[in-house]
C-alpha cells in the first residue's frame, strides 16, 4: 500500500508517558561519553547523582511514541526508513527526575520521486506532566527510501529546518571526544534497542562491517562538544541543537567537532578523523550568552 499523505498528516498518534529519574540521566550520559575521563570535575557533574546536571539531549530519548511507523495505515516500508536530520529547540533544562509526556504529529511528506524517496517531517513536543510546561520541541526528518513516487507534493508545504552552510575557513573551536568500544551497548538501554546496534551478524545483513553506533548517540556527542566548548557545561545556555547525518560512526572511534562561531549562532560539523569521513554534516546551535 502506498503513502497517502492525507493520511499520514491526520494520523492521531497516542502520546507517550515516562517517569525517569537520576539512574537514567546517568546512564544516558555514560552512553554518549561523559565520565570518560574520571577525573574531569566538569563531566562528572552528569555521570554522578550528587548536584546531578542533565544532558539537553536527554530529551531526544525521552516520552517518544514508538511503533506508529509499522502500522499499515501509514503505508511505510519502515525497514528501509532512516533517520536523517534531528533539529532540538530546548525550553528550559531537565530536572534529573520528573514524569514527562511526548506529542508526536507528521507535520508534513514529501515525495521526492519513484527513485529517490519521501520525507517525513516529524515533530515531538515534550512537556511535564505535573506542571505542563514545554521542555523540548523536536523537528525529526524521516528519509523513507522505498516510498517515493506516490503522486504528492515535492516541496515543502512550509519552510523547511534550517541548514547552515560549513563556513570556507578554519573552524574557531574543535573539540575531539573519544567514544567507548561498547558505547553502543550503554546507548541501546536509554531506549533503542535496534539489533543493527549490537549484533554482528544484523549489521552485516544492512551492509555494515560491524555493528553501529545510534545515530542519536553520536548527536549526543555533538551536544557534548558544544556544552564543553561554548557553553561551559552549563545545560541552560544551549537553546538550539540540530544537524543532519551523513554517515555511520562505528563505536570506539573519535568524534571531532568543528564549530564556527557568530555571535550567539554556532554552525559545526562533525568528522570521523579516523576515517576523514564526515557524519553530521550542516549543524547548527543556539546559545546564551
Amino acid at each position: 500500500m502506498p503513502i497517502d499523505p492525507e493520511k499520514l498528516l491526520a494520523l492521531a498518534v497516542a502520546p507517550a508517558e515516562q517517569r525517569y529519574d537520576a539512574k537514567d540521566c546517568i546512564l544516558y550520559a555514560l552512553g554518549v561519553g561523559l565520565g570518560y575521563d574520571p577525573l574531569d570535575p566538569a563531566s562528572l557533574h552528569f555521570a554522578y547523582e550528587r548536584d546531578l546536571k542533565v544532558l539537553p539531549t536527554f530529551a531526544s530519548v525521552l516520552a517518544y511514541p514508538r511503533g506508529w511507523m509499522t502500522t499499515a495505515v501509514t503505508g511505510i516500508d519502515w525497514r528501509k526508513a532512516v533517520h536523517g536530520e534531528q533539529h532540538m529547540r530546548f525550553v528550559r533544562p531537565l530536572s534529573p527526575a520528573a514524569t514527562v509526556r511526548g506529542t508526536l504529529r507528521i507535520r508534513d511528506v514529501i515525495d521526492k520521486g519513484a527513485d529517490k524517496g519521501a520525507l517525513l517531517i516529524v515533530e515531538h513536543v515534550l512537556s511535564d506532566v505535573i506542571s505542563g510546561a514545554a521542555l523540548c520541541t523536536t523537528t525529526q526528518t524521516i528519509f523513507c527510501r522505498g516510498d517515493g513516487g506516490f503522486g504528492g507534493r515535492s516541496q515543502p508545504s512550509a519552510p523547511a529546518m534550517p541548514v547552515p552552510a560549513i563556513p570556507d575557513r578554519a573552524p574557531d573551536h574543535v573539540c575531539d571526544l573519544s567514544t567507548r568500544p561498547e558505547a553502543a551497548l550503554i546507548y541501546r538501554l536509554s531506549g533503542d534497542r535496534n539489533p543493527l546496534h549490537v549484533d554482528p551478524v544484523a549489521a552485516r545483513v544492512a551492509g555494515y562491517p560491524r555493528p553501529i553506533l545510534h545515530g542519536l548517540a553520536s548527536f549526543g556527542v555533538a551536544g557534548h562538544a558544544v556544552l564543553k566548548t561554548l557553553c561551559g557545561y552549563d545545560p541552560a545556555r544551549l537553546m538550539t541543537l540540530g544537524g543532519r547525518f551523513s554517515a555511520p560512526v562505528y563505536p570506539g572511534e573519535t568524534i571531532r567537532t568543528e564549530m564556527w562561531t557568530t555571535g550567539d549562532d554556532v554552525t559545526f560539523r562533525c568528522r570521523v578523523p579516523e576515517r576523514d569521513v564526515t557524519v553530521i554534516n550542516n549543524g547548527g546551535a543556539t546559545i546564551k550568552r
